[in-house]
C-alpha cells in the first residue's frame, strides 16, 4: 500500500487526485493551509473506502520552510515512509507586469517555486535511504507558454520544470522517479484565487477555466501516468494541450496566436 503525500490538497487537483488515490487504496497525506478543508477532504476518502488510520491530516505552509523537517517527521512516524510526493501546493496571477507589485512576483516565487523544492529537499533523504520513491510537481502549460496576465505565473511554472527535470537527473540512480504535471485549463478554483497586481484576490473565473477539463477527470489521467512512470504528464482539452506541440514543433505560429489572443483582451 503506498503512501502518497499530497500538497494543496484541500480543493481543486489536489482534492480530485487524493479521492482518486483513495479509490486505489493508498495511504494518503493531505496538506495544505486550510485544516478545516483538508478534514473535509478526508471524510470524502474515508467515504471512498479509505480507512479513518489511513489518511493523515497535515496542514501545512509551504511558505514556512522552518516547519518541513518535522512535518517530515510526522509522516515517518505515522506511515514510516513516503512513496509518492506530489508538490501541488501553488497560486495563480491576473495582472499585467506594468501594474504588479514586485512583491506579487515575491509571493508567487514563494509559494509556487520554493516551497515545492524546500519540501522535495526534506522528502528526498528519505527516499534516498529507502531507494525507491516518485516526486511530483503540478507545473501547468503556462510552464511551457508564455501568456497574457500571466507574467509571474508563467515563470515560477517554467521554472518548477526546470528544477525537476534536473532533479531527474540526479535522483534516477538512487531509484527515484520524478514527474512534472503539466495541465492546460482544467475546472478548479485556480483563476478565483488568483493574486491581482496589488496582491488582492482576483474572484473571477476565466471562460477558459469555467470551460475547461473536468477536475476529476483529470486527476484519473495524472494517477493512471503516476503509476506508469510517465516522466511529463500533459493533461487537458482542446487549445492548451494544441498550444504544448505548436511551442515544440512551430514557436513562431503560437507567439502570433498569444499575441493575437493578448490584444483581443487589450
Amino acid at each position: 500500500m503506498s503512501v502518497v503525500w499530497i500538497t494543496g490538497a484541500s480543493s481543486g487537483i489536489g482534492e480530485a487526485l487524493a479521492k482518486e488515490y483513495a479509490k486505489q487504496g493508498c495511504q494518503l497525506v493531505l496538506s495544505a493551509r486550510r485544516e478545516a478543508e483538508l478534514e473535509r477532504v478526508k471524510q470524502a476518502c474515508l467515504k471512498l473506502g479509505a480507512k479513518e488510520s489511513d489518511v493523515l491530516v497535515l496542514p501545512l505552509d509551504v511558505t514556512e520552510h522552518e516547519t518541513m523537517a518535522e512535518k517530515v517527521f510526522a509522516v515517518t512516524a505515522h506511515f514510516k515512509t513516503i512513496d509518492v510526493l506530489i508538490n501541488n501546493a501553488g497560486i495563480s496571477q491576473r495582472s499585467l507586469c506594468l501594474e504588479t507589485d514586485l512583491s506579487v512576483y515575491k509571493t508567487l516565487l514563494d509559494v509556487d517555486v520554493l516551497g515545492q523544492i524546500a519540501l522535495t529537499k526534506q522528502v528526498l533523504p528519505v527516499m534516498v535511504k529507502q531507494g525507491s520513491g516518485h516526486i511530483a510537481v503540478t507545473s501547468s502549460v503556462a510552464g511551457k507558454v508564455g501568456v497574457k496576465w500571466r507574467t509571474g505565473y508563467c515563470a515560477a511554472k517554467h521554472a518548477v520544470m526546470g528544477f525537476f527535470d534536473a532533479l531527474r537527473a540526479e535522483v534516477a540512480v538512487k531509484g527515484i522517479q520524478v514527474s512534472t504535471i503539466t495541465p492546460g485549463f482544467i475546472k478548479t478554483d485556480v483563476s478565483k484565487n488568483a493574486v491581482t497586481g496589488s496582491g488582492g484576490s482576483f474572484g473571477v473565473d476565466d471562460d477558459d477555466i469555467k470551460n475547461g477539463m473536468d477536475v476529476n477527470k483529470c486527476a484519473q489521467v495524472i494517477v493512471k501516468q503516476m503509476n506508469k512512470g510517465t516522466k511529463e504528464i500533459a493533461v487537458g482539452e482542446g487549445l492548451s494541450l494544441l498550444a504544448l506541440k505548436l511551442k515544440r514543433f512551430f514557436p513562431n505560429l503560437l507567439f502570433k496566436m498569444v499575441e493575437k489572443k493578448g490584444l483581443k483582451e487589450a
